[in-house]
């Protein structure tokens, strides 16, 4: 349990996401109210089009809230334009996708550095050795000049979390990271995520997968874009 008194690492207030299609206006969000606290594992479940994955496009700043605010780390991201939000991101946020988005042409090492080489993070001698680094922690390094069509995907979705924490982000989030993998290789990419917490990061994640929901030290529940539901998970 996080102290009340703690300030939150990211916090929603009254977040309204209105999307504009020929059937009408849809409400994918509506006033969604949460902080989520450093070294928090908290996870995101509910049904198709309960709204996840526009919530992670929110609080990333992948796209902006229609009203309310969302504050990262003490900033107002929800005043930041596409640009601004990027560098925000890129300086506090790892980002995890279910279809991975590597890059193709690249190698699993360059995969990895590409992050650094934009942010301008690291020399690129630091850069190679970081990303080996991260590779190692991934379990994959002996991977690392291949292509990534030689992965399986349980290696591509390890290289998309060794990419995302390429700058070092003091925030991870996994939009499905295991919807595409089976129940072996999704233990073991959870089990990573849970490696990260330990080492201080907070992990945000969506999934559909009622087990791999539990794994989480706080599950909240959304449907028709809202949060029904917040459950503490006790692990022995």
């Amino acid at each position: 349990m996080k102290s009340p008194t703690a300030n939150p690492l990211i916090e929603l207030r009254s977040v309204v996401k209105v999307y504009d299609s020929l059937a009408g206006s849809v409400t994918a969000l509506n006033g969604i109210d949460l902080n989520i606290f450093q070294g928090e594992f908290l996870v995101v479940t509910g049904k198709s089009g309960s709204g996840k994955t526009t919530l992670v496009n929110m609080l990333t700043g992948l796209d902006r809230s229609t009203s309310g605010e969302i504050w990262v780390n003490g900033e107002p991201l929800h005043k930041f334009g596409p640009e601004k939000a990027a560098k925000l991101r890129g300086r506090t946020m790892g980002v995890v996708f279910q279809s991975f988005e590597l890059l193709p042409t690249l190698t699993v090492l360059q995969n990895v550095m590409l992050p650094m080489d934009f942010a301008w993070r690291y020399s690129r001698s630091e850069q190679s050795k970081r990303a080996l680094s991260l590779l190692e922690e991934v379990d994959i390094a002996d991977r690392a000049k291949k292509l990534p069509t030689a992965l399986s995907g349980g290696q591509q979705q390890r290289l998309a979390i060794a990419r995302a924490m390429a700058n070092d982000p003091a925030i991870l989030v996994a939009d499905e990271p295991t919807g595409s993998l089976d129940s072996a290789t999704a233990k073991a990419v959870v089990d990573i995520f849970e490696g990260l917490v330990q080492q201080g990061r907070t992990v945000f994640m969506v999934t559909h997968d009622k087990d791999i929901a539990k794994r989480g030290s706080r599950t909240i529940t959304l449907s028709d874009g809202e949060i029904i539901q917040t459950k503490e998970n006790i692990h022995a």
